[in-house]
C-alpha cells in the first residue's frame, strides 16, 4: 500500500517552507531600518499558504528546444506595510520592534510546524517497522 505523503503531513509540509518565507521578508526589513526611503514589506500568510497548497505554479517559456523545462512556486505578493509610527522626515517605514515581534512569532509558529512534522515522520517510522 502506498503512502500519500499529503494525507499523512497535512498542512505542515507548506507551512514551513511559507514561514520560512516570511521570516525572510521581515529579516529585511529589520536589515533595512536605518536605509532612507525604505518601506516596509510583508506578506498575507493566508494567500501564501493558499498559493502553496494548491500547487499553482508559473511556467517559464522555452524559447529553445534545447532549454530545460522549469516552473517555479507561487509564494505569495508582496504587500507594503501600513506605518505604525510617525515618519522621521528620511520616508522609512520599518518599525523595529514590531518587526522584531513579528518575527519572534513567526518562529514560534516555524518550529510548532517543524515538530509537527517531526512527530509525523515518527508514527510514519514507527508504522513502517510496525511498531
Amino acid at each position: 500500500m502506498a503512502i500519500s505523503f499529503d494525507n499523512a503531513l497535512g498542512i505542515h509540509q507548506y507551512t514551513v517552507g511559507v514561514r520560512s518565507r516570511n521570516a525572510e521578508v521581515i529579516s529585511t526589513n529589520i536589515a533595512q531600518a536605518n536605509t532612507p526611503g525604505f518601506k516596509s514589506k510583508g506578506m498575507d500568510f493566508q494567500r501564501a499558504l493558499q498559493a502553496a497548497t494548491s500547487e499553482a505554479s508559473i511556467g517559464l517559456s522555452r524559447t529553445d528546444g534545447r532549454h530545460i523545462p522549469a516552473s517555479t512556486q507561487v509564494t505569495g505578493e508582496m504587500l507594503y506595510r501600513l506605518p505604525t509610527q510617525p515618519d522621521t522626515g528620511d520616508g522609512n517605514t520599518v518599525d523595529v520592534d514590531l518587526e522584531r515581534n513579528l518575527f519572534m512569532q513567526n518562529q514560534i509558529r516555524h518550529q510548532a510546524s517543524l515538530d509537527f512534522l517531526g512527530s509525523k515522520f515518527r508514527n510514519l517510522t514507527k508504522a513502517i517497522k510496525g511498531e
